[in-house]
């Protein structure tokens, strides 16, 4: 899954960074409210974490443009500013959640698997097809008889196939969920992931589309 990061405090910014990769996030970074406006004119997210206090273009004029052009990605504001009336003003300009430095990261990221499960329209804590499901929480996957806890990649590469069962993926979109800006894009990740996850879980959990991709059945 893909977020980008808006927060123009190099520490803070950097133990984010660090917090949502671990977790399985991949994570493009950015550090002024202009940045952020251009990277969310030219690549999709599936989240936003944006912080208020921005040089040049403050956190809430980001919001206010991005609501303003119809773009409905989550937003889950980071902020110091702990007023009522900042609060107030974040929810109403469109942000989805509201959470004032400082926090625990695993507070973090419980809040934006709950995001991500609200814009999905589900309130259920798991992913699946009804046969092969995923927990983002424990990042442990399971199909019938097996289960297994999966690295930071190969469960970043499920939940991309699993947020739409029946749809094939090509390589390079699978890369885009798996990859943030900067990181070095080595040629058969993709393939090695997969393989990975079909030895844990079985061949069926993943079918491969010769030529175009890969793909989980649809829900059961």
């Amino acid at each position: 899954m893909r977020v980008l990061l808006v927060e123009d405090d190099r520490m803070v910014g950097s133990a984010l960074e660090q917090a949502l990769k671990d977790a399985a996030y991949a994570v493009d970074w950015v550090t002024d409210g202009g940045m952020a406006l251009s990277a969310l004119a030219t690549q999709p997210y599936e989240l936003v974490v944006l912080d208020l206090g921005l040089p040049r273009t403050d956190g809430l004029q980001v919001l206010e443009r991005l609501r303003g052009r119809g773009d409905s990605t989550p937003v889950l504001i980071v902020t110091a500013r702990d007023a009522v009336q900042s609060r107030v003003a974040g929810l109403d300009l469109g942000a989805d959640d509201y959470l004032v430095k400082p926090f625990e990261s695993t507070e973090l990221l419980a809040r934006l698997r709950a995001l991500s499960r609200r814009h999905g329209g589900s309130a259920l804590p798991l992913l699946g097809n009804g046969a092969l499901s995923l927990d983002p929480a424990t990042k442990v996957a399971s199909l019938g008889e097996k289960s297994a806890r999966l690295s930071p990649r190969e469960f970043a590469l499920l939940q991309a196939l699993l947020q739409r069962p029946g749809t094939v993926l090509s390589r390079a979109e699978l890369e885009e969920r798996i990859y943030g800006w900067g990181e070095e894009v080595e040629s058969n990740t993709v393939e090695f992931l997969i393989h990975s996850l079909r030895r844990k879980l079985g061949a069926e959990a993943i079918r491969n589309v010769r030529g175009m991709g890969w793909y989980v059945d649809r829900a059961t």
